[in-house]
């Protein structure tokens, strides 16, 4: 009984007095509603900006000394964390080691949600037991009501590992602030349905994730401007994608770029090192590397002036 009063009494379990007689309008007015909840929601996301920022920094620390992004969550906030790490690999070309999420209840969990698994902190402690977290890793805990077992049994393994931590939730006043490194909480209020936080505390959780994710990536040299030039060329779109990325920055047709690419084993920026300094594929590998696999870095050029002329339309060589 005291622990569904707890979950009474948290904001995700709220009543939303804007929702009342939600089941008595129209379809337009649902979706108008909901969209306004939508931009208060985001105005909760821009508040925690700076908190957001900081947790990019420890992400960007953890990476840089070979340490790992560790999800945790159940439910919604578990999916939102498997979602993340599926997406790395392919835009980033990052090891599927790099990114990793615990779901309660596990893979079958992420389609047929389990009854009861979210309770299990001792589950939770286990779980990410298996991953053998060190001090070098980020973990990320994620909780929309804060309150989650199964989450708060992985973050105490976490700890022990000495692992540094990030929460993200929507419930501000959670008590595992002085447990963790960093709290990210936005404040985005009672849902349009109580207790629904696939909704705004779902959208909110997976713009705070965004970021964080795509962020750290940009920082550690993941995009060349704003290019995806760590694409994994797994399929035919993203194939083209690599080719016109390669036609950006260098000018080549889209036959040369294909040539060049499968000479480079469809690695984008060696490629483009290639192209640039005339490197063979073994040498342009190695630049990468003494750059900290910085494009910018490897090339000392500036990829701005090529991405401007091409919305200005005009040629480039």
């Amino acid at each position: 009984m005291s622990h569904r009063l707890k979950l009474h009494s948290m904001p995700t379990e709220a009543i939303n007095p804007s929702t009342l007689a939600l089941d008595t309008m129209s379809s337009s007015e649902i979706v108008e509603l909901m969209l306004t909840e939508d931009r208060q929601m985001l105005v909760a996301v821009q508040k925690e900006g700076p908190r957001i920022a900081s947790g990019v920094d420890l992400v960007v620390a953890a990476l840089r000394k070979g340490g790992r992004i560790l999800f945790v969550g159940a439910g919604t906030s578990g999916r939102l964390g498997v979602l993340e790490s599926t997406e790395m690999p392919p835009t980033f070309g990052t090891d599927p080691k790099l990114v990793q999420a615990i779901m309660a209840g596990g893979r079958s969990g992420i389609l047929m949600p389990k009854d009861g698994v979210e309770d299990h902190y001792e589950e939770g402690a286990r779980a990410m037991a298996r991953v053998r977290p060190t001090r070098k890793d980020i973990v990320i805990g994620v909780s929309a009501s804060g309150m989650t077992q199964f989450v708060r049994g992985a973050l105490t393994c976490s700890r022990k590992a000495s692992a540094r931590i990030i929460f993200v939730t929507c419930d501000p006043a959670t008590d595992l602030q002085n447990f963790v490194d960093l709290t990210i909480a936005p404040k985005v209020g009672p849902e349009v349905i109580a207790g629904s936080t696939r909704l705004k505390a779902g959208t909110a959780t997976k713009l705070v994730l965004n970021m964080l994710t795509t962020a750290s990536m940009v920082r550690i040299g993941k995009t060349y401007g704003n290019l995806m030039v760590d694409v994994h060329p797994g399929s035919e779109k993203r194939q083209e994608r690599a080719c016109h990325i390669l036609n950006i920055v260098t000018s080549l047709d889209a036959a040369a770029a294909d040539k060049l690419l499968r000479r480079a084993r469809w690695n984008v920026k060696a490629a483009i090192v290639m192209q640039k300094t005339s490197l063979p594929y073994t040498k342009a590998l190695t630049r990468l590397r003494q750059a900290n696999d910085s494009l910018r870095i490897a090339l000392g050029e500036d990829v701005e002036p090529r991405l401007q002329a091409l919305l200005d339309g005009r040629q480039t060589k």
